[in-house]
């Protein structure tokens, strides 16, 4: 089904209204292609925020014999059909729909997404009438299988690494069946019905360095408005223990500084804005030259607290925030969480960027951390205290957010903190800063909730995630499966019990992981070690 120009108009309106306003759209006839609906699980806004839905859409169009076109949630309360953006077409029309999926608390979207398509949820209920479902994204690389029941492919892989050979095999493969049987020989392909019990290895792309393919979708109604995105370096040198990046993106790799100045003197015929993506840009060996091109206007993901830090912000011009992100206030627990920056070094970058005229200063913390006290809250309060007081100039703000344990990560095995407990400690928090002119944000913790109920999860939450896209509470939701929450969210899980993301091989042992879980100071070693079943030697994984 397609719409007239007019219809087409309307149709933009009434779903994307800021669709209208990008720049890189790609119409292409649907005439003997392979046609792929890429879906993001959540609005135009926050789907066109990332930079890997922008490159596989790149990627895809840039093929002769592919066509790929978007969904998005609507912004709006969903009513009617949903249809791509570029046509108009049902995405049940399609050939493949692949969903890109980077939260866990987008997971019901999904379902969502595909009802208002016409396509039943359920891979089981779905024939060869309708498109193949495809996983890809963040999630699919930690933990897909509270989704399994609903996808027939899931990729753990980077797109760059596997989207012309994943092509390649439908195009070569004369039945859906032939092609799913194919893909149990492509590494970084998990076929849920049909999977044996085997590991299922992520495949990376070993350089970054990749020359890009077309243009790039560009909008002002993003997170990184009328921003061209680039990607100077994928994972990160720290290992945070609470942190999922190591996890997802594998060892640190780097892209050449020849490389990103190419693409940026490409991209300024599109924009002068471009927005630097990467875990620790404080890290990239070449971030000052970079941010020295003349004639353009940088925007920088993320920085380490450093002086180092505080000498790159002062490169960016026009910069009206910065955020670094102590995460803990006490020295001990940042030590508990192996966040290696150290009082000095928070206190030296906030007091650089307060006097450099940055408007607003933003630190990130996070309540619930494994082995948190009061105390350690108290010390978050007299370290933002100390901060406030370096300067009266520009806006002090904390953004809290609840710990989620997160899987292939050393505190995959440890339990939430109770919701009374966060909640009165948010409460110390904000008692202990209400006069001190700083503004404290946190999300209500019914996300962060649901957020590690999916994260920790299984496929019996299948029918979970249908409740909660019916509009039920996570509790709610569980209740009315006969499923306890507290099983997923608040046990301390078992060195040797098999975890649902155990045949994920992302490179990560899993002893490197528990070592670093006792490192932490979150689990007692036991008197007698022989007794564990594996070698409890504390060491490094790094």
């Amino acid at each position: 089904m397609k719409t007239t120009k007019r219809g087409h108009r309307q149709y933009l309106n009434s779903r994307y209204p800021q669709a209208g306003k990008e720049s890189g759209t790609i119409h292409k006839d649907h005439g003997g292609k392979c046609r792929l609906c890429l879906a993001y699980p959540n609005t135009y806004r926050i789907g066109m925020s990332s930079l890997g839905l922008r490159l596989v859409y790149s990627m895809l169009n840039a093929r002769d014999d592919v066509v790929c076109e978007r969904v998005f949630l609507p912004e709006q309360a969903m009513t009617g059909r949903l249809l791509t953006l570029e046509s108009q077409t049902m995405p049940s029309e399609f050939d493949i729909m692949a969903f890109s999926i980077s939260y866990e608390n987008d997971f019901q979207n999904v379902v969502k997404i595909l009802r208002a398509s016409g396509i039943p949820p359920y891979a089981k209920d779905r024939d060869p009438r309708y498109p193949l479902l495809i996983m890809g994204g963040p999630c699919a690389f930690m933990n897909p299988e509270p989704l399994a029941d609903f996808f027939d492919v899931i990729v753990v892989a980077e797109a760059e690494a596997v989207l012309d050979e994943f092509i390649e095999t439908y195009n070569n493969s004369v039945s859906r069946v032939e092609f799913l049987e194919a893909l149990k020989g492509v590494e970084g392909m998990y076929v849920p019905a049909t999977h044996s019990g085997g590991a299922i290895k992520r495949r990376y792309l070993r350089r970054m360095d990749m020359p890009p393919v077309g243009g790039q979708l560009i909008t002002p109604d993003t997170e990184f408005s009328s921003m061209y995105l680039i990607e100077a370096m994928r994972g990160c040198p720290w290992h945070c223990r609470f942190c999922a990046i190591s996890g997802i993106y594998g060892t640190p790799r780097v892209r050449a500084l020849e490389s990103m100045q190419e693409e940026i003197g490409r991209a300024v015929g599109l924009t002068k804005k471009i927005g630097v993506i990467g875990a620790s840009l404080t890290d990239y060996p070449n971030i000052n030259e970079l941010l020295c091109i003349e004639g353009v206007e940088f925007s920088i993901s993320s920085l380490r607290a450093s002086k180092k830090a505080a000498l790159i912000t002062a490169l960016i011009k026009n910069k009206k925030s910065v955020s670094i992100a102590p995460e803990a206030g006490s020295v001990r627990l940042r030590a508990a969480i192996n966040k290696k920056i150290t009082h000095e070094d928070i206190i030296e970058t906030s007091r650089l960027v307060l006097s450099a005229g940055i408007a607003m200063l933003r630190l990130y913390f996070m309540i619930g951390l494994p082995t948190e006290t009061d105390e350690d809250i108290d010390a978050m309060i007299d370290l933002v205290k100390e901060i406030r007081a370096l300067s009266t100039a520009g806006r002090i703000a904390l953004s809290v957010s609840a710990f989620v344990p997160k899987p292939f990560t050393p505190f995959q095995w440890q339990p939430m903190t109770q919701e009374l407990v966060i909640l009165k400690r948010l409460k110390q928090l904000k008692d202990g800063l209400k006069r001190e002119n700083v503004g404290v944000n946190h999300d209500h913790l019914k996300y962060a909730f649901t957020e590690g109920l999916l994260a920790m999860g299984d496929r019996r939450l299948s029918s979970v995630i249908v409740s909660m896209a019916d509009g039920l509470s996570w509790k709610n939701a569980c209740a009315s499966h006969s499923i306890n929450p507290s099983e997923y969210l608040f046990r301390k899980k078992q060195y040797d019990e098999p975890l649902p993301w155990d045949f994920i091989d992302n490179g990560i042992k899993k002893d490197s992981l528990w070592r670093e879980y006792l490192l932490s100071g979150a689990v007692q070693i036991p008197d007698d070690t022989s007794s564990c079943g594996h070698d409890t030697k504390l060491q490094s994984y790094k």
